[in-house]
């Protein structure tokens, strides 16, 4: 008797456990399998407007909000996950995060090494000086120190203008550009080359310390990164952001962050 009603007890766990799977997923839509997850989004949390903290400490930014719409339409959660993002490549292919979505740039190089969204934003590498710093153009930038994110696209856009770069007095690399336009403000360095999306955002707040030249260190596209096995996380992504362009959603998104429709 006490066997039966052992297994009676565990089938009845059972039959509660297999409903609570086929029941919600994590995003809150119903589903009909286990296949439902919440996938982890690394970024750099500090690269406003993409992804940020404001005042409160909380995560924000265009990016955030495209990723937890396209997430929400592919039937999933997302979790925010501050990075090292000169890290960023270990950090995907070691499953810690399962995408990189915060301005990434599509280079030759990651096309090989990892898996790509199509591209979803044009930006430029702009440089930020101060007004009253005697720099007009790229080639005042000569006997100059210049400033960079460390891991970031700007570096590659500078290294890809060799002749450019070898004029400068320093390449300085920062953590992070808060600190490198800090910097400029302060004198400690004569320029920053900066994504456009960046450097245009802390310029608006502060348009009588900084100035943005001219000149820039060429056009380059945003995408979203996924690991090379994982095909069917990137078409989930990808059939969202279609349908958040289609009908206007990413539109809207980036008036909030830009002002207008910067979305490819």
């Amino acid at each position: 008797m006490q066997n039966a009603m052992r297994k009676f007890l565990l089938g009845s766990v059972a039959a509660v456990v297999l409903a609570a799977c086929g029941g919600e997923s994590a995003s809150g839509t119903a589903s009909g399998s286990s296949e439902s997850k919440t996938v982890v989004m690394g970024l750099d949390d500090s690269f406003p407007p993409m992804g940020f903290r404001n005042e409160k400490n909380e995560l924000v930014g265009f990016d955030i909000d495209m990723a937890r719409e396209a997430a929400k339409r592919a039937g999933l959660a997302v979790e925010l996950k501050p990075i090292d993002w000169s890290a960023k490549e270990s950090e995907l292919n070691s499953k810690r995060v399962d995408m990189l979505w915060n301005g990434l740039t599509i280079t030759p190089q990651r096309q090989q090494q990892l898996l790509l969204s199509k591209p979803y934003m044009d930006n430029h590498q702009i440089i930020v000086v101060r007004p009253d710093g005697g720099i007009n153009t790229k080639a005042d930038l000569a006997g100059k120190v210049v400033g960079v994110q460390d891991g970031s696209s700007a570096v590659d856009a500078v290294e890809a203008e060799p002749n450019v770069a070898k004029s400068f007095k320093e390449l300085k690399k920062y953590s992070d550009n808060v600190t490198a336009l800090m910097d400029v403000s302060a004198k400690r360095v004569d320029a920053l080359v900066v994504d456009e999306v960046v450097g245009r955002y802390y310029v608006s707040k502060k348009p009588n310390e900084y100035k943005v030249l001219n000149d820039n260190f060429g056009t380059e596209q945003y995408a979203v990164a996924f690991r090379k096995d994982d095909q069917a996380l990137e078409q989930k992504i990808q059939t969202a952001l279609d349908s958040m362009k289609a009908d206007g959603t990413s539109a809207k998104i980036a008036t909030k962050w830009f002002g207008n429709d910067i979305v490819k």
